[in-house]
């Protein structure tokens, strides 16, 4: 009997390795708020952070009604005050710790992206080699089953629609528009105010003039100037 129960104990560990892998830079923390469906604000230590959920991507909060859709799910899964762990992967450029999140040895990424709440982001994939073959076959599923995100028949990517929101950026605003539509940060070009979070991939200018607060992070080495490379 002792044998036996030495056997259950044993693999309940393993079962509890495979579903959270150790890692040395696995942290703790606390649900602060949810914001869309792939980003929260936590509580680690004695530090309040954003964490961008590693490895998938939520439509956008304009992408209606998915957006919504997304980040009320996140909010019933991660209610404020929820112990989780993270599963560090990096610090993006807009300072936010990149991350698996897990409740219970659970990963919350792999179950936004099976209820079709979310997409996998192929192009940060290699981030999640332990979840990797999970996230794609849950979207797979997913969209097999037409949940949520894939019950439209033609979907947007997030990352496309971010796309998209780029290229109504006009070259050279008018005085009209640079007052009332586009973002003061970026005086050489219009981008309107409240867009997506964008990359310099996502637009064609370069080597424009950046003014504080530089929501989207075009200046990266704080020198006022954007999309060098």
């Amino acid at each position: 009997m002792v044998f036996k129960f030495r056997l259950i104990g044993v693999g309940a560990l393993l079962v509890a390795q495979m579903s959270l892998p150790v890692f040395a830079n696995n942290l703790t923390a606390t649900v602060v708020s949810v914001g869309d469906g792939d980003t929260i604000r936590v509580k680690t230590g004695n530090k309040t952070v954003t964490v961008r959920l590693a490895c998938i991507d939520a439509p956008e909060m304009k992408q209606n009604p998915w957006g919504q859709q997304s980040s009320a799910r996140l909010k019933q899964l991660l209610p404020v005050g929820q112990a989780i762990t993270l599963r560090a992967v990096e610090t993006d450029k807009y300072k936010r710790l990149v991350a698996e999140v897990f409740v219970e040895n659970r990963s919350v990424n792999l179950k936004m992206v099976q209820e079709g709440q979310a997409v996998v982001y192929r192009q940060y994939l290699k981030s999640c080699p332990e979840s990797k073959d999970s996230l794609l076959q849950g979207e797979n599923t997913a969209k097999q089953q037409r949940l949520a995100f894939w019950s439209q028949s033609n979907p947007v990517m997030p990352w496309d629609f971010r796309h998209k929101a780029a290229q109504r950026a006009t070259s050279v605003p008018t005085q009209g528009q640079q007052q009332n539509n586009c973002d003061p940060a970026y005086p050489d070009f219009c981008i309107p105010k409240n867009s997506p979070d964008l990359n310099c991939r996502d637009i064609s200018q370069r080597r424009f003039k950046v003014l504080p607060p530089d929501p989207h992070g075009f200046d990266r080495d704080g020198d006022g100037i954007g999309c060098e490379k």
